[in-house]
């Protein structure tokens, strides 16, 4: 900033400025002030303005094009127009700083432009902060279960599927043979899934003696399972599937699992966890599906048990997923029945919301067909030595009526 000459002595309270207009380009004379009161700055420019000789229309045009070009070759400065020292001080406070790779707007079209604001986020995470579920006494019904299963003698227990498969066979063949009986055990009881299991073991339990036998062979061996003509010819799809693409043994996925023709979700999980000792989900069946359902343990009601599944996943925490399974199963094969649950002996009773609702109005005497207790119905006194001794362990092998028969026949 230049000061402005006073007289003969530089007047630091006053500084001078450069008019850049083109008007003023041709007279690079230096604004002067005077000191003495009288004469103003207008005064001043008044004057100068009329000592200068009137500029051609030619002239001019040629003085505003160089203007123009020396604006281009400086993009941060703003275009100026040919107005008067008034509008070009307004324009200069009032436009605001441009970096140096901005493009020039002119005054008539310089507008604020609309920013829209978005956020990025890594993927598999909301924005949204979701309030955690859980139900209000699962922890302590969950301890009810587990003190009731502690003998652990259902059915589950005994025949289940990680009881199935033969302990001295290879790796691959253990692995083949939980899964086989994982796929024979839809809709079948433990107890028929058990007995289908030894007789395959017997005749020989591999990829490749399954493709060597027979439907009608192999139906024989399977025979009472549950629809064993359709598992017949997923037994042998598998089997063939297996052999092509797995080398004979089993996939490691869960993905590749039910890709496998008659293997749905609830099997891939639970192969997952026996034969590959890895948990990636819960293995929901009929009774994880009825009994989450009974402790009200979801959101909402569920449909089936892979809606199930789902619902129990996102609060579950993980490190329960894997005994969730043989927890409930084997519970709901002696207490919390299909049909007529023994909520009178249910330690979850007073906490349960659907306790007594579908259950008996008695408690079953021990030894009837809903007892829980393997105990028998023949109370007869017995003496040492004597028949009747004989008789009880025939009437365990009789059917339904002829024991209803033997057992009037000792209480009369």
């Amino acid at each position: 900033m230049l000061p402005v000459r006073c007289s003969r002595s530089v007047c630091p309270a006053a500084p001078g400025f450069i008019m850049t207009s083109p008007y003023f380009m041709n007279s690079r004379s230096t604004v002067t002030r005077s000191c003495t009161p009288a004469v103003s700055l207008r005064s001043k420019l008044t004057n100068k303005r009329r000592d200068v000789a009137p500029v051609s229309s030619a002239a001019v045009k040629a003085e505003e094009e160089e203007a123009r070009i020396s604006e281009e070759r400086r993009p941060s400065s703003a275009p100026l127009s040919t107005g008067n020292c008034h509008e070009l001080l307004q324009q200069a406070a009032v436009q605001p700083k441009t970096e140096t790779n901005a493009v020039p707007l002119s005054s008539h079209c310089r507008r604020r432009r609309q920013l829209k604001v978005e956020y990025d986020y890594k993927d598999g995470i909301s924005p949204v902060k979701t309030e955690h579920w859980e139900p209000p006494e699962w922890k302590k019904q969950l301890g009810f279960i587990r003190e009731m299963r502690n003998s652990r003698d259902a059915p589950v227990d005994n025949m289940g599927a990680e009881k199935c498969y033969d302990t001295k066979a290879p790796a691959h063949v253990r692995r083949f043979q939980v899964l086989v009986s994982l796929m024979l055990s839809s809709q079948t009881k433990d107890q028929v899934t058990a007995a289908a299991m030894q007789k395959l073991r017997a005749h020989g339990c591999t990829v490749e003696n399954v493709l060597a036998t027979d439907d009608e062979t192999l139906g024989k061996l399977i025979y009472p399972v549950g629809f064993w003509r359709s598992k017949v010819k997923y037994l042998k799809l598998t089997s063939a599937m297996l052999q092509k693409e797995f080398g004979g043994d089993i996939p490691d996925s869960v993905e590749g699992l039910v890709r496998l023709p008659g293997v749905g979700p609830k099997m891939a999980h639970l192969a997952m966890d026996i034969a590959w000792d890895q948990v990636s989900g819960i293995g929901v069946d009929t009774h994880v599906h009825r009994i989450s359902n009974r402790l009200e343990w979801l959101r909402k009601p569920t449909k089936n048990p892979e809606e199930t599944r789902k619902a129990l996943e996102e609060w579950l925490p993980r490190e329960l997923w894997s005994e969730i399974n043989w927890l409930f199963v084997g519970f709901g094969q002696q207490v919390c029945l299909p049909i007529n649950p023994l909520c009178s002996v249910c330690l979850n009773q007073h906490s349960c919301p659907s306790a007594h609702k579908n259950s008996p109005a008695k408690r079953p005497k021990a030894g009837s067909q809903h007892s829980s207790s393997p105990t028998s119905s023949f109370k007869a006194k017995t003496e040492p030595g004597s028949p009747v001794k004989d008789e009880r362990i025939k009437e365990e092998s009789l059917p339904t009526k002829q024991r209803r028969k033997l057992r009037s026949k000792f209480n009369q």
